[in-house]
């Protein structure tokens, strides 16, 4: 049942946002990051996936050490691209947060 969806970090930047995460909490997106690639985007909710705006969503970690999120957009080809990656102090997902994922994806190339 392996769905061929692939997730990524949008570049080296992004990847250090997570790398800077507790470790309770990166592990809890990697496994989230799991069951995308093993089951597919299309059946996964809440808890673990959200709508933000437009493209955008966010795979939502949490951990003893507090909460964490990914926003991604998912591109041709099947593949998730995480934008940003931040630890979330605020019941909303901050407009800031979100302006620097939406800036981010002006560089993927949408081909």
């Amino acid at each position: 049942m392996k769905s061929h969806w692939t997730v990524e970090f949008l570049n080296d930047t992004v990847e250090a946002e997570f790398l800077d995460l507790p470790r309770d909490i990166q592990a809890r997106l990697v496994r989230i990051t799991d069951l995308i690639e093993t089951y597919g985007l299309e059946h996964l909710g809440m808890p673990y996936l959200r709508h933000l705006q437009d493209k955008l969503w966010e795979i939502r970690g949490k951990g003893k050490s507090g909460i964490a999120r990914a926003l991604y957009v998912a591109v041709v080809g099947r593949r998730v691209v995480i934008l940003r990656v931040f630890v979330k102090k605020s019941q909303k997902t901050p407009p800031k947060e979100i302006a620097i994922a939406l800036s981010r994806l002006k560089e993927i190339d949408h081909g």
